[in-house]
């Protein structure tokens, strides 16, 4: 679980973010990235219903969580982060995901410089 402050939550947060911010697409995942300064980094998630079904959705965003944690831990400060996944994310392996996620960051992270 991402400690409250590092959560994104209002929707405003979300668009300003996948708006503004420089995106990075993999099979299983886009990723929008907003650097910002001085703030904590926050993460939000969106799993549409086209991954599945409830119990598929939610087993996709507690693994991009867990993905997304180690994020958090390499940079708390200074990025916004809107993950969405793909329909292919509910059936991916580990590796692949975590593969996707990571090279989707560092694309996006690379753009915004």
């Amino acid at each position: 679980m991402l400690p409250t402050r590092h959560r994104m939550r209002t929707s405003a947060h979300f668009s300003t973010t996948v708006r503004s911010g420089a995106r990075g697409g993999r099979r299983n995942v886009v990723v929008s990235v907003r650097l910002s300064t001085g703030a904590p980094s926050r993460v939000g998630f969106v799993v549409s219903k086209a991954v599945g079904n409830a119990v598929t959705r939610n087993r996709v965003k507690r693994r991009l969580r867990e993905l997304s944690a180690e994020t958090i831990r390499e940079r708390p400060e200074g990025m916004d982060l809107v993950v969405r996944a793909l329909p292919p994310a509910a059936t991916a392996p580990w590796d692949e995901l975590a593969r996707d996620y990571r090279s989707a960051v560092a694309t996006a992270v690379r753009r915004c410089a």
